[in-house]
């Protein structure tokens, strides 16, 4: 079970406004589109992060709470003359926090083709299970002999 926290989302951004300090760009980023489902034993996250740098890629579990980061370069070529520069350069970040039922140990994560996707299973002791029913003897009946 994830746990999605609203507000963590808010105070990042209300820190990126109030900051006032220049990142070099105006355009920093602010939301990491992602998608969350649940397929059979796991929970299956996809986060939209095209063009970031893949080696700066980073996903790690810490007292419960998943984050996500990656970084996208802004070009640094002072010698080019924007005519639009709309694409965002920064660092993503995302955080949520994770059920008591979730396998932290097992949580792993690719990148490809600007998708970053988080498999994170279910412990063993959340799955479904079937418990057996056990019956308890039957009661003997009792025969009583005749002593006539």
């Amino acid at each position: 079970m994830l746990r999605f926290d609203p507000f963590t989302e808010m105070d990042a951004l209300a820190r990126g406004l109030l900051s006032g300090q220049p990142t070099g760009s105006t355009r920093t980023p602010r939301f990491m589109p992602m998608d969350l489902c649940k397929v059979d034993d796991h929970f299956l996250l996809t986060a939209d992060l095209p063009g970031v740098d893949p080696g700066s890629v980073e996903v790690s579990v810490d007292n419960g709470t998943l984050t996500l980061a990656a970084q996208r370069t802004a070009r640094s070529d002072d010698a080019v003359q924007w005519l639009a520069n709309e694409r965002f350069s920064g660092t993503y970040r995302r955080q949520l926090s994770l059920g008591d039922n979730i396998d932290a140990a097992g949580i792993e994560a690719s990148y490809e083709n600007g998708v970053l996707s988080v498999t994170i299973p279910v412990a063993e002791r959340a799955k479904p299970r079937t418990i057996e029913v056990r019956q308890k003897d039957s009661p003997r009946s009792i025969e009583a002999e005749s002593t006539s």
